[in-house]
């Protein structure tokens, strides 16, 4: 029971890193190398919200994710844009975008760096231990696994039911197929890197209340959505939830049943398992 509980409650965490990054990379189709850092920009703002001015990293959402938005629209239209324009193929963009994005991690970084030194940062939020079947677990922890389930549910809800919503799928199934029938693609993608931004900076605020970060720690909170994003089928938001939920219980079962220092060795086994047998993901459409 313990493994099965913390194993969710640490899918629940995974699921909101990486939802956002699911809906640029299977939308927008860009592999955005800068998704960690802006998680953790999230988590830096409702630091500093909670500690200037006393609002929690939940209300803080509502201030940091429409920030977030205008950010990721702005990066997509100033330095994505461009390369969707010029690229010929998907594989050409997939390229240009990896290494513009990880350049754009490294200005996150340094600014980070800049306005809160190289130190580690955490703050007390709802650190209250709450007894699950004689299991003790912080009730911070437990409301960000409840705000990732709120959080997918409204995105899975939004995206298979409401016109702006299957917008967006129709471009991530078909991007050809859908300027054919009057979808602005270049409006849609832009609204998906944006959105996907808002989603995990709001993914950074929650966390934020349970976990130590610095400056630098984005690469691995971006290796992990990756992981996630491509073992659920990039296409696909319930893939990438399912997916999240089982890296969770899968480093859980090797870090109570083996050795916490493999837990990144047996993502990494997961995800190359998953690539050998099925290369579209668990959830992915064949090609």
């Amino acid at each position: 029971m313990e493994i099965l509980l913390g194993g969710i409650l640490l899918g629940g965490t995974y699921a909101l890193i990486a939802m956002g990054l699911q809906l640029q990379y299977g939308v927008s189709r860009i592999m955005n190398l800068a998704n960690g850092e802006v998680l953790v920009a999230g988590s830096f703002g409702a630091f500093w919200l909670f500690m200037g001015a006393q609002i929690n990293p939940i209300i803080a959402i509502i201030i940091l994710a429409p920030a977030a938005y205008a950010l990721n629209w702005f990066i997509y239209k100033i330095f994505l844009l461009p390369l969707v324009n010029r690229s010929k193929t998907q594989g050409q963009l997939e390229v240009d975008s990896i290494l513009a994005t990880f350049g754009i991690s490294f200005i996150f970084i340094g600014l980070m760096h800049a306005i809160f030194g190289g130190e580690y940062f955490n703050y007390e939020y709802l650190e209250i231990p709450y007894e699950i079947f004689d299991q003790a677990y912080g009730i911070n922890r437990i409301i960000a696994f409840v705000g990732a389930v709120v959080l997918a549910m409204v995105l899975y809800i939004w995206l298979n039911k409401t016109r702006s919503g299957l917008k967006l799928r129709a471009v991530s199934v078909n991007p050809d197929s859908a300027n054919l029938v009057g979808i602005n693609v270049g409006k849609t993608s832009a609204m998906a890197f944006a959105l996907g931004g808002a989603v995990t900076a709001a993914g950074g605020s929650l966390i934020s209340m349970s976990s130590t970060f610095d400056a630098s720690i984005g690469i691995v909170f971006t290796m992990k959505a990756l992981i996630i994003v491509i073992l659920g089928g990039v296409k696909e938001i319930k893939g990438t939830i399912i997916a999240a939920f089982i890296l969770g219980l899968a480093e859980t079962a090797v870090a109570t049943l083996i050795d916490p220092g493999l837990t990144l060795a047996a993502a990494f086994l997961l995800f190359i398992l998953v690539l050998l047998i099925r290369p579209q993901g668990l959830f992915g459409r064949q090609s």
